[in-house]
């Protein structure tokens, strides 16, 4: 069911901006002034986008070279910068904060947060955590759209529209797909309903073509694709049958995720310790599982394609899945920063490999993919935008089976998402 009418932009509001850009009152093109401000918005988040994983890559480079028995000290020494930079700057949040700011503060995100998360994620992600930079920039970079808000003195829906395009393009810089990066920013905001703000979806695609064309040009990513995948051509009707049968069993997987997740979860709730020493535990336990399972070290952008060159054993997979499992666990619970979308990829390619490995005709590249596909949907319920990224980063071409396998996934995640606040309120929690 579509939701209630917007109430309609102030004329006002709009002739600021008309005035903001110097354009005419009479503008015979389709071209407004509010494409001009989802462009510069696009633009800016770029630009940042482009400045953090530089610096990102740069620290990264240097903490890489940290290997073995070393990770014990090193990564409880990252752990416990995360925890003083919260403790001391304070609690920038989760992505489960940003939704339910969406939902219940117009839009509004907190850009007086953005310190501590830059300094916390930048630690956590090039210090070895598996979790990725798509979190923390989506809300430095939504933070920045409402900003932009506030100074046009837009209000509700508006400001809305403007965090959410912004939300889009930082997401986008780092995928390289603006169209999936664009459904992504909606689509993670409710578990059942797809797309709930269904007016931001042009804001938010003209926003994340801008800040990809700037990323790619700054960095030269995301242009060609980010794994190289063996080739497949869609040529048979029982591949939808294997994609399904994939589906199901990356639905299964991200069951066992959420398990090993929560439970994390529920184990450091019940110990009365500073944040500080939650993330110093955090980093003892990713250190030590690293230094037995190195590829579970980081979030898996270049580790996957490992996993794609290497030949390893089934048994080894699916012990490498399980790892990645508890590694982003140990790093979302214990206060590290950072995404889990790359490392659930990371996951479902695991499994996937595992699986065609057993069952040797069928095509290593699909059941990889869509396996992917379908525990990513069934843990952040984005069906749509993980078919379009996937398709994207694997140069997957034809992407009707993963479609398949994301939708698999979506119907068969548990009633409860993982991301409570997707559920938008108490009472939708109740009725299920």
């Amino acid at each position: 069911m579509l939701p209630n009418k917007r109430t309609p932009t102030n004329p006002t509001q709009r002739w600021k901006i008309l005035q903001l850009f110097g354009l005419v009152k009479h503008n015979p093109m389709l071209v407004s002034q509010w494409f001009l401000c989802w462009v510069v918005v696009g633009t800016v988040c770029g630009l940042f986008a482009s400045l953090y994983w530089n610096i990102l890559e740069l620290m990264t480079h240097q903490l890489e070279k940290v290997e073995g028995v070393s990770l014990l000290i090193v990564m409880p020494i990252a752990g416990l910068i995360v925890g003083l930079v919260i403790h001391f700057l304070g609690n920038p949040g989760e992505i489960a904060v940003i939704v339910d700011n969406i939902h219940f503060r117009g839009g509004r995100l907190d850009i007086r947060k953005n310190p501590a998360m830059i300094l916390a994620s930048l630690v956590s992600i090039a210090a070895g955590g598996s979790a990725g930079p798509e979190a923390p920039l989506v809300q430095i970079t939504g933070s920045f759209g409402t900003w932009v808000g506030d100074r046009l003195r837009l209000q509700e829906e508006d400001l809305r529209t403007m965090s959410l395009a912004a939300m889009a393009a930082g997401f986008t810089a780092l995928f390289g797909a603006p169209l999936g990066g664009a459904m992504f920013a909606l689509e993670i905001l409710h578990h059942q309903h797809i797309i709930e703000y269904y007016e931001a979806l042009m804001p938010a695609i003209v926003s994340s073509c801008a800040s990809y064309l700037v990323f790619a040009f700054i960095t030269h990513l995301g242009i060609a694709p980010t794994w190289h995948f063996p080739e497949y051509n869609l040529q048979n009707i029982d591949d939808f049958a294997w994609a399904i049968l994939f589906g199901i069993i990356g639905a299964v997987a991200g069951w066992i995720f959420m398990a090993i997740f929560q439970g994390c979860d529920r184990l450091l709730a019940i110990l009365p310790i500073p944040i500080y020493v939650r993330t110093t535990l955090a980093g003892l336990g990713l250190g030590t599982l690293a230094a037995f399972l190195p590829l579970t070290r980081y979030f898996g952008h270049e580790e996957l394609e490992s996993v794609l060159t290497t030949n390893f054993s089934v048994v080894f997979l699916l012990i490498l899945a399980l790892g990645k499992m508890a590694s982003i666990s140990m790093t979302v619970t214990g206060g590290w920063r950072g995404g889990f979308i790359i490392p659930l990829f990371f996951t479902g390619a695991c499994i996937g490999k595992a699986i065609a490995i057993l069952i040797p005709h069928v095509n290593p590249a699909l059941a990889m993919i869509c396996t992917m596909a379908a525990i990513n949907a069934a843990v952040t319920r984005t069906p749509i935008s993980t078919t379009l990224l996937l398709s994207k980063l694997t140069n997957f071409s034809p992407f009707t089976p993963i479609l398949f396998a994301s939708l698999i996934g979506f119907f068969l995640a548990p009633k409860v998402p993982l991301i409570a606040s997707q559920l938008k309120s108490q009472q939708s929690l109740e009725e299920i």
